[in-house]
Order: C-alpha cells, then sequence, then structure tokens
C-alpha cells in the first residue's frame, strides 16, 4: 500500500501538541488540533454571557493553545501566517472530522488509561489505513493498541518528538510488534524528507533511546557533584561546549526542561527497572525537595540557578540556599583550550590528574558502559545510539564516538582497573582487534556491528562535504573556499574561511568556479556545512585598512566584489546559493544574484551592515530592490516609491529574518526559490535546482537599467529618518547612515522615474560605503562589534 500525508490530526494542545501542529503547518500540512471540552467557565467567558454549549468555550484549550503559538519564544511558527494552517477542536464534537487525515498523532497526558481509552473512540471513526501515532516520551507502544482493531494496530507506531519540534533535530519512531514495516518505512522517509527529522529507531522500552542515555548520564553527573562536593556552577562550566554538549551543559539543561517533568521520566526508568540499574535512577532528594518547593527551573523562576539583577546563583545542595556561582580552574581546563579538534580536547580533560578530569572521567565511564550496556536493548546499533544522542541533546560526539575519542582500549584497561564491569560486546571487540568503533570502508564511514564493520546506512540525500573531499578531492583550494565536483556536471564553491567572512581568498575562487562552470559543468553550487553560512564579510580586515587609510584598498576590494557578485548574475550557467544559519550582510549579497536560492528552512538573512555603521557594499541595495520588483505579480503597476520605502526600512532597520519562509516574506526569497526543510538535504537539493535549471534550457538574464525614484524619493525616504533623529530614538550619524542609504536607494537626485544603468547605482553605492568607513564613528561602531559582538550607539 502506497501511503501519503496531506492531512494530520493531533490530538492533545498542549505545549507539545501545538508545538507538533506547528511544525506541521510550517511544511505547509494543513493540522486539526483536538483537546478536551472544559468543565468550568472563565471570568472572561462569565462576563461575555457565555455557556459551557458555546463553541468559543467548547474549543478553549485548542484555540488557546493556538494563539500561544505567537507568543512562545523559540518561536514554533516559521511565518505567522502559517498559524491558518491550524483548526482548533475538541474531541467530542470534532473527533469525526479525523476521518479526512491521513496521520492522526496522540498527544495527551501521560497516563496509559487516558491514551487507551482515546485510541478506542479513534479507532471508531478513523478511516482504514490512516497511520496513527503517539507521542509517548515512555509508555509501552505495544500496551497502547491492546484490544485494537487490527487495522489500527498495523498502522500504529511511536513517533517521539523532541521539545521544541521545529528546531531539535532527533523524531524517535518506535514499532509495535504489529506494525507494518512499510507503515515504518514510509514514516522514516517522510520524516527525514518532509519533517526534515533525523529519525532513529528505537525499541519499546522505558524512555526509549535518547532520554534512556541521557537520564542515566544526567544523573550520574548528579551523584558525582554530591559525593564528591563539586558545586553547580563547577560542574556546568566543565559539561558544555567544552566537551562538545550544549551551551546548557548539565544544570541549565535540567532547568530549561523542568526538574518536575525531568523526575517524571526518570521515575519512568525507574519503575521498570530493578537491581543496580534502577539505583541510578533514584531520584535523589535534592531533586525532590526542590520539586516540592516549586523550584521547578525557568519556568518558576529559580532551580538549579537564580537570576538577581545580573548576578546568576546556584543553589548549594547541602543549605538549599543559593551562592554566587563558581566555575572550576584547572590546569587541563587551559590545556584543552589550547587544544585543536573535539576528540583531542576530551581525551586530554578526561585523562588529567585533577578535579576536572576526575570528574569527567566519573561521568564519562559510566555513561559508555551503560551505552554498551544498551546496545540491541533500546536500539539495534551504535549509529543509533549516537545520532539519537546528537540530534536529541546537542552532543557534538555520541557515546561511541568518544569512546573512539578518549581511546577504546586504554578507557577500557583503565575502568578495569578501578572493578568497574566493561560489557561482553565492548570485550568481545577488542578481543577481535578492532581499536575504534568506527572505521571507513571505500572513504565511507562504517562501524562496528558487533561482528564487523558495516557502512553505516545514509540517505542518498545525506551529503557530508568533509567526507565527500576526503574522498574525491577537490579541483582547487585557497584559504577561504574550495571548488567541488559534486558530480552530473555540478560543482560546489564551498566557504572555510573563519566564520565564514567573506574575503578576498574566497572572491578570487568565486571568480575562478565560475570560469570553470561556464567551460565545464552545468552549474554551480554555493554552499558549505558549516556553522552559518557566512556572517558578511571580513570585517577585521576592512577596519584596518580604514584606519591605516588605505582607501585605495579598500574600493580596490569594493569593485572586485561587486564584479565578483555581477559574474554571479550573469553567469551563463546557473549558479544557485544554498544559505542556513546566519546569511548576513555579504552573505546575502552573495545570495540575492543567484538565478535561485535553495535555502535552510532555519535561514537568518539580513543585510544588517547598518548595525557596523556602515551600507552593503556588494550589490546588496540593488540586488534587494530588484527582488522586490520581480515579486511582484505581471500586469500590475508598479509603486516604486512604495518598494523604495521598504527596502530602505528593511536595510535601514537591519531586518534579519527568522527562517526561511520569513526570508521570503522579507523578500530576500522569491515564490521561485525554494526551502529545504531537512538541513542535512540542502546540498542535494541545491544541486537538483541546478540540473533543474540546466534541464530546463537556462539562460542568463539580460543587463538592463533600473527605473528610480530620485530627487523627490530621497526626500520621502528620509522623512521618517529625520523625524526619529529629532524625536531622540536615532543619533547624529544614524541619522548620516540613513542619508548615504536613502540616497543610494533612490538613485541619487535624478528626476522621479529615471532608469539609470546597474554600473551607476553601484558607483554610488560604492563611494557611500567608502565615506562612511573613513568616518570614526562607523570605525568605532566595526571596533565595537569585532570585541563586544554587539552593536555601538554613537
Amino acid at each position: 500500500m502506497s501511503y501519503k500525508i496531506q492531512k494530520a490530526a493531533v490530538l492533545g494542545s498542549g505545549v507539545m501538541g501545538s508545538g507538533i501542529a506547528a511544525h506541521l503547518a510550517n511544511i505547509g500540512i494543513p493540522t486539526l488540533l483536538l483537546d478536551i471540552v472544559p468543565r468550568e467557565l472563565t471570568k472572561d467567558e462569565e462576563a461575555k454571557g457565555l455557556t459551557l454549549e458555546h463553541p468559543a468555550v467548547r474549543n478553549r484549550f485548542a484555540a488557546s493553545a493556538v494563539q500561544k503559538l505567537l507568543k512562545h519564544k523559540p518561536a514554533p511558527l516559521t511565518s505567522k501566517k502559517n498559524l491558518a494552517l491550524i483548526t482548533a477542536g475538541n474531541f467530542d464534537d470534532d473527533l469525526e472530522k479525523i476521518k479526512e487525515v491521513d496521520w492522526i498523532i496522540e498527544v495527551v497526558v501521560e497516563n496509559l488509561d487516558i491514551k487507551k481509552n482515546l485510541f478506542e473512540r479513534v479507532d471508531s471513526v478513523r478511516k482504514p489505513g490512516t497511520i496513527i501515532s503517539s507521542n509517548t516520551s515512555g509508555i509501552s507502544v505495544n500496551a497502547m493498541v491492546e484490544g485494537r482493531s487490527e487495522d489500527f494496530q498495523t498502522h500504529f507506531l511511536g513517533t517521539h518528538f523532541f521539545n521544541p519540534p521545529r528546531y531539535l533535530k532527533l523524531l524517535e519512531v518506535i514499532p509495535t510488534k504489529q506494525t507494518s514495516p512499510e507503515v515504518v518505512s514510509f514514516m522514516k522517509t517522510f520524516a527525514e524528507d518532509v519533517l526534515g527529522k533525523g529519525v532513529v529507531i528505537g525499541k519499546d522500552t522505558p524512555n526509549f533511546v535518547a532520554n534512556r542515555i541521557g537520564t542515566y548520564g544526567l544523573l550520574i553527573t548528579l551523584r558525582e557533584m554530591l559525593d564528591r562536593g563539586y558545586s553547580v556552577g563547577e560542574v556546568d562550566s566543565v559539561t558544555g561546549t567544552l566537551i562538545g554538549r550544549a551551551k546548557s551543559a548539565t544544570f541549565r539543561t535540567l532547568d530549561v526542561v523542568g526538574l518536575d517533568t525531568f523526575l517524571h521520566v526518570a521515575k519512568t526508568v525507574f519503575d521498570q527497572t530493578n537491581g543496580e540499574e534502577q539505583k541510578v535512577f533514584e531520584l535523589p532528594e535534592v531533586m525532590t525537595k526542590m520539586v516540592e518547593n516549586g523550584w521547578l527551573g525557568a519556568k518558576s523562576g529559580q532551580g538549579f540557578f537564580l537570576k538577581k539583577g545580573k548576578e546568576i546563583l546556584e543553589i548549594d545542595p547541602a543549605t538549599m540556599e543559593y551562592v554566587p556561582a563558581k566555575k572550576l580552574q584547572t590546569p587541563s581546563i587551559e590545556m584543552a583550550k589550547q587544544t585543536k579538534g573535539l576528540s583531542n580536547k576530551v581525551k586530554t580533560l578526561v585523562y588529567a590528574n585533577d578535579r576536572t578530569g576526575e570528574l569527567l572521567w566519573n561521568i564519562f565511564a559510566p555513561t559508555l558502559i551503560y551505552s554498551a550496556e544498551m546496545t540491541g536493548v533500546i536500539a539495534d546499533s551504535i549509529v543509533e545510539i549516537d545520532n539519537a544522542m546528537k540530534w536529541g541533546f546537542g552532543w557534538s560526539q555520541g557515546p561511541f564516538e568518544m569512546w573512539d575519542a578518549i581511546g577504546v582500549k586504554q578507557s577500557v584497561e583503565k575502568m578495569e582497573s578501578e572493578g568497574r564491569k566493561v560489557p561482553g560486546f565492548v570485550k568481545e571487540f577488542l578481543s577481535q582487534g578492532f581499536e575504534s568503533f568506527y572505521a571507513e570502508i571505500d572513504g565511507d564511514l562504517a562501524y562496528y556491528n558487533g561482528a564487523e564493520y558495516v557502512k553505516v546506512p545514509v540517505n542518498e540525500k545525506v551529503i557530508d562535504l568533509k567526507r565527500y573531499k576526503k574522498k574525491h578531492g577537490v579541483i582547487k583550494s585557497n584559504s577561504g573556499a574550495s571548488l567541488i565536483d559534486l558530480g552530473d556536471g555540478v560543482a560546489l564553491l564551498e566557504f572555510h574561511s573563519k566564520s565564514n567572512a567573506i574575503g578576498l581568498d574566497i572572491i578570487q575562487m568565486l571568480n575562478f568556479a565560475i570560469d570553470e562552470v561556464e567551460d565545464n559543468y552545468k552549474g554551480l553550487v554555493i554552499g558549505n556545512q558549516g556553522k552559518n553560512f557566512c556572517v558578511g564579510a571580513n570585517l577585521g580586515m576592512i577596519l584596518m585598512e580604514a584606519q591605516d587609510d588605505n582607501i585605495f584598498e579598500l574600493d580596490y576590494t569594493i569593485r572586485t566584489f561587486q564584479k565578483a557578485m555581477r559574474r554571479v548574475k550573469y553567469s551563463s550557467k546557473p549558479v544557485v546559493a544554498a544559505p542556513f544559519g546566519m546569511t548576513l550582510g555579504g552573505g546575502s549579497e552573495v545570495c540575492l544574484p543567484a538565478a535561485h536560492i535553495q535555502a535552510s528552512s532555519e535561514t537568518y538573512m539580513g543585510l544588517v551592515e547598518v548595525g557596523v555603521g556602515l551600507i552593503p557594499g556588494g550589490g546588496g541595495n540593488l540586488a534587494l530592490y530588484e527582488k522586490f520588483l520581480k515579486g511582484l505579480p505581471n500586469g500590475v503597476e508598479i509603486d516604486y516609491q512604495a518598494i523604495a520605502n521598504k527596502v530602505f526600512e528593511t536595510i535601514a532597520m537591519a531586518t534579519v529574518s527568522t527562517s526561511g519562509e520569513e526570508a521570503r516574506d522579507n523578500n530576500f526569497l522569491s515564490f521561485a526559490d525554494g526551502i529545504s526543510v531537512n538541513p542535512d538535504h540542502l546540498i542535494y537539493d541545491a544541486k537538483q535546482a541546478v540540473i533543474s535549471l540546466w534541464d530546463a534550457g537556462y539562460t542568463a538574464p539580460a543587463a538592463k537599467k533600473v527605473k528610480v525614484v530620485g530627487a523627490p524619493g530621497y526626500a520621502t525616504l528620509l522623512l521618517g529618518a529625520q523625524g526619529m533623529f529629532q524625536s531622540g530614538f536615532i543619533s547624529e550619524h544614524d541619522l548620516k547612515i540613513a542619508k548615504k542609504l536613502a540616497f543610494v536607494i533612490a538613485g541619487g537626485l535624478v528626476p522621479y522615474g529615471t532608469e539609470v544603468t546597474e554600473d551607476y547605482l553601484l558607483n554610488l553605492e560604492r563611494e557611500a560605503f567608502l565615506q562612511l568607513i573613513a568616518d570614526p564613528k562607523s570605525q568605532a561602531r566595526m571596533q565595537h562589534m569585532l570585541i563586544k559582538g554587539k552593536p555601538l550607539r554613537n
């Protein structure tokens, strides 16, 4: 049977249920959100004269949850307009409507009887073939379907999202004994390709995969702190980014999750295990006391940490009082900071003979052993366990990748010398002469499956550039970028400078790439897999040249950048930009002239140069103006002043999109441009866009003049800025920047409606840029940004 999901229903409108509904709406799936009918009126409802039978009352829980999506942070919606795809209702009046959907997701309270009763009702209404799943975080999925129809059972499985669903990559898929293999296969592919998730197939065990290992590790860390006298702050100072974990480390993570939620998750395993394992999941007294006191973490205002003014306090478990937060300071920390590569840092820390080394070893050792014990129990392979921890808990390395990093043989020898029991799985691995859980086969990543190395299964849409370059090499490379043959007649220009900042090295490689592609390829992708696509031009280099009064050098650099962007625009072969993450300033300027933009769903795009006292200098003003013009429907009379106003506002306010979809709302993307929900598929999708353009007979756009608003438009653009200055909202230097920007967007002091050349507009832009960069106040803003990482208002 073939499956498709065009409509969905989410049963339960709590934070998780509404978040899942929002994620479905973000990808364009109309979603029905249902909850129970209220039993009592609120004071507001009574004041309005409503009764318990009024639809607004009966749908209150779901309708309220939908509206709260606009207020939640981080935002569950990629665009506010997606709210229209969510329909609120209730179980009593609207359950019949689930006949119209293709996927039903249960997200009600974690109570088996309640879930079973709801599924009984669903079973009597749903159409055969509809997929049903539960978002349970630990209740047995097999127990849920007892007594249900055969069709229900074969189409039922667990789909455990991690919160918040829009941002966290992991989706655990848990089949029951009766789940059809076709349903599991379809949901895995659908989750990866449409939902944008990383899928781990888990077994029906307490807390499944990520929470089983993650909860164990958190409790081990808590006990280590209590037993050996570390403070909360000391533990967090070394269990975060220093070892490749989330910035929130251990106890700040617990505060964010909520201590009551964590205790519920831990109790799930405690109630279903025994012996030594059960002892680890026994809840420490300090946490139960904190929950009794209502100190639940971020949602109650205090937990392991308490913020008073600007000071961060930590709880002292011995006294239950808050004291100033401390950090560990040991020689190994300083050594690790000077060490390159995460694996080397971790190894340095774990084997250090100081308080940091002792703490981390006593956390790592039992967690690694437990992960090995759980292999085959909670998931079939070490790859699924590693991926679950990376995608669900934000670890840079999964447990078995960590084990490789610190040396399996060396660590096992130390474990056994301390009397720790190492699982037979690991001892058998070492007895076969293996030294690392991961290896390579024909240049592809392989893992130890309990007997031998086998290749890690990979979705064909996942292109790992680091591994791809290692296997296939590069066409040409310099310090800032590399040109790679992606196959099928497509080349890729990869940025790899510091922060992917644009300098002359990247511009040089871009010019080479255009030459090479025009001669030998179907087209070019501009993309990379750094932390961010590009945070702009090399600000440090620009400031240094400005402070040395090297205006000639700066003029040459800006001209070179502008020319390179025109080559992108007018290339005879299609150029596709693949932005993601921070795509700011020059990063946006690289994308705007491309034949097509294939953006990640999480793309934060904007021309932000005013924040450092400048205006866009690489053609961004013109490119955004033209993007607005192209976004207009055919046959519509163009109001050039309205467009100039919007472009001016967007750049002057340094507007940055909060998603790829919002980048489209802001006209950085057109409706012809694409958005990839799965970031791992971005390079593949961009490559396919190049091939599609080539197959369609792509021709470069013809150069043509641009109609501008001129002198009267310039005056109009300045009205708002002048008013803000006179009201004290912006400084005199802000006004100066606004005047320069307005002059460029207006096209100077020519008559309204004058058609000017691109060269003319680029010259205006470059002149304004160079005048601002020579200004000491702009230089002060640039320096402040480089040192403090935030804008200066002077």
